[in-house]
């Protein structure tokens, strides 16, 4: 009697002590959570290679004189050709900006060959490294320089283009959030169908965002890890996404558990121990997958990889703790109104996931061969993946610094309209000028600032920017350099393309073979796990493919950002995994317990069918949040991701995946202990048609 009463005190007391243990965190972490934004920086050299020219260029600015220089270009331009008013009025409010501010040169203006505009480039050191300095700078020129009755003026370059970027990206964390909270709510009052029920988890998932902003937010303190906008907003979605995911998996095994269990905590208890392996292992899948972008050399990338995973434990931890206790606190009746008694039976009925699983099992290798033929024409489609995207054409809209850019090219066809930077040792600084000069595709080059043993060279090539021309005029200086590096905005997206595909030759085996071990250890198998990694690499190809269809004929973007190949694959194996994991670890209990292979496929198919559909329409809809996004990168991302994500979730993992466990027999758990056993003599025949439990 006495050992029943303490076990019905710990019952009560265990939920009550988590969630007091959580009020407690989360109050201790609310100080540094609303300080990520603080630290979040949107710099070039936050996203450069960690080794490249462009990047050390940048950081030897900073030691010079002034610090880092803000390059701007103020246009000015009629379409019928500038007036004698107009020049006069240019030249004014040049010499407005040159008297309020600090200029690292005196501007001087650059007429085009028509006469239908002229160019002042503008350079200060004012703002050094403060980006709030740079936009108040960026936004005065802004305010003096304006036009009127006709003249058109624009504010561009480097400087203008970050102003523009760094405003995107902070106005990205509260729509991103809200959004993405919207959508899950949405759908998980779809998928649950309750009034009630859909709060919980959408409250938790916001509770581990917030936990997951303020470890962050440690990291950087700590270690000094980068955080840009991007990584911000790429872990709301992850926490959101794969919280959910977590949270669909438990809840729908605690529904089974309370119909056999009498208490809550009890069937609680049952449910973790049931599906706690798999959710372990998923994340953990994630996690790994995630931690290999510290591999990388883009800054961009590598930041993204704790911050990631950050927020996958992050949500981790709070759905298989936090999660638990409020659900066992509120008891049965959140499940309202569909709430399952004990001892009830559910409601039984053909579902999907039976039909999808008797095609299967009746024909594996045609279902395996169709599937295989349609993964690989999509993936042709990726032949069609538009080139490295320019800077001017990153936005989805057109902000003021592009409108500059895209005058500029038209007004200078003939030249180029934004400087190529070269650091030199000051010692060889005229020699290193006399070389430049001689340099072809070199239209002028003059001295700057000197100081910590370095000259600053302000180059202009003869080709626009961004052009074949300007990049190889790019390459031969730094060829012909030796010594000096190379940077500037059309030399940082050149460095860009270079590490990123120096990064997926590094990063992606690593992943693979990290998602590969930690499979092994999981399924006790070899052949499953080669099974679901390559499921998962042709998924991704194919996303990637739907991406080269409608990228430029539907969305008219002009090309693709360079680092989409690596991120979709990271992600989308990470994350694709996760429901190979669900699915197998159900077949390999259901083996466990005895069934032959077709029934223990055909089985895990139904039961975890509804919630892997549901998981991945959650997951596709949280990344698809992306596309609603100012920016082309994030919107390319979102979509291919989303693509993979459904892909992934109602083609392979239902069909191929299942077919080829079914083709294979038990040969799919060579060589653990399961592909050994022996077969039953007489396999049920129709095994696929038992009903599905709701």
């Amino acid at each position: 009697m006495r050992a029943a009463k303490m076990s019905a005190r710990r019952r009560r007391a265990v939920p009550w002590l988590v969630l007091g243990l959580w009020i407690v965190l989360l109050a201790a972490v609310s100080p540094f959570a609303s300080k990520l934004a603080d630290v979040q920086h949107d710099r070039a050299v936050d996203y450069l290679p960690a080794s490249a020219d462009s990047t050390q260029v940048a950081k030897i600015q900073d030691r010079l004189p002034g610090g880092e220089a803000t390059q701007m270009v103020v246009v000015y331009h009629r379409d019928g050709g500038l007036t004698a008013a107009d020049r006069a009025t240019a030249a004014a409010q040049i010499a407005r900006i040159a008297d309020g501010h600090t200029l690292t040169a005196e501007p001087r203006g650059i007429p085009s060959s028509d006469g239908t505009t002229v160019m002042y480039p503008v350079a200060s050191t004012e703002p050094g490294t403060d980006e709030k300095a740079r936009d108040r700078l960026v936004n005065d020129v802004r305010d003096i320089a304006h036009g009127g009755d006709g003249l058109g003026v624009d504010v561009g370059g480097e400087g203008a283009l970050a102003t523009d970027a760094g405003e995107v990206y902070d106005s990205l964390g509260g729509p991103l959030l809200y959004t993405t909270a919207a959508v899950v709510a949405l759908l998980l009052i779809v998928i649950y169908r309750s009034p009630v029920l859909w709060l919980v988890p959408l409250g938790v998932a916001g509770m581990s965002e917030f936990l997951g902003r303020a470890v962050a937010y440690g990291l950087n303190q700590g270690f000094g890890t980068s955080v840009t906008g991007q990584s911000a907003g790429i872990m709301t979605i992850l926490v959101f996404g794969a919280g959910t995911d977590y949270a669909l998996l438990l809840v729908s095994r605690y529904r089974e558990e309370l119909r056999r269990t009498e208490r809550p905590y009890d069937a609680m208890a049952a449910a973790l121990k049931g599906c706690g392996p798999a959710v372990l292992a998923s994340s953990g899948t994630v996690a790994a997958g995630l931690l290999c972008l510290l591999a990388a050399d883009l800054n961009s990338s590598r930041g993204m990889g704790p911050l990631g995973t950050v927020g996958v434990l992050c949500a981790l931890a709070a759905m298989m703790t936090l999660l638990p206790a409020v659900l066992v606190l509120l008891g049965r009746r959140v499940f309202w109104p569909l709430v399952p008694r004990y001892g009830s039976t559910p409601k039984v009925r053909r579902s999907l996931f039976s039909a999808m699983g008797s095609s299967a099992g009746r024909r594996p290798l045609t279902v395996l061969a169709a599937g295989a033929v349609l993964l690989g024409a999509l993936a042709l489609g990726t032949l069609n993946l538009p080139g490295a995207i320019k800077q001017q054409d990153s936005f989805t809209s057109t902000p003021d610094a592009v409108a500059a850019m895209e005058t500029l090219a038209k007004a200078y066809p003939e030249r180029g309209t934004q400087p190529i930077s070269v650091m030199t040792p000051a010692g060889r600084a005229d020699a290193t000028l006399n070389a430049i000069r001689g340099t072809d595709g070199v239209d002028s080059a003059r001295k700057g600032r000197t100081g910590d043993g370095w000259t600053e060279i302000s180059v202009t090539a003869r080709s626009a920017p961004q052009s074949a021309g300007e990049t190889a005029t790019i390459k031969a200086l730094r060829a012909g350099l030796d010594g000096s590096y190379v940077g500037g905005p059309s030399a940082q997206q050149l460095d860009l393309e270079d590490t990123n595909s120096r990064d997926r030759m590094i990063v992606v085996p690593i992943v693979l073979v990290s998602v590969l071990l930690i499979l092994i250890a999981l399924l006790r198998s070899l052949v499953a796990p080669l099974i679901l990694v390559a499921a998962v690499i042709a998924v991704w190809a194919a996303a990637l493919g739907i991406g080269g269809l409608v990228f430029g004929p539907v969305f008219g973007f002009e090309g693709t950002d360079p680092g989409l190949g690596l991120l979709s694959f990271v992600f989308l194996v990470a994350l694709g995994v996760d429901y190979g994991i669900f699915l197998m670890h159900r077949m390999r209990e259901e083996s466990l317990a005895g069934a032959d292979p077709v029934t223990a496929a055909l089985t895990a198919l139904r039961t975890t069918g509804g919630v892997i559909a549901s998981a991945g329409l959650v997951l596709a809809a949280t990344f698809a949040v992306l596309t609603n996004m100012p920016l082309v990168q994030l919107v390319e991302l979102g979509f291919v991701i989303a693509a993979g994500v459904l892909l992934d979730t109602f083609l392979v993992r239902t069909y191929l995946v299942t077919s080829a466990a079914v083709a294979l027999g038990r040969t799919v758990w060579w060589p653990g202990p399961l592909s050994r056993a022996p077969e039953p003599p007489e396999p049920p025949v129709r095994a696929e048609r038992e009903p599905e439990r709701v």
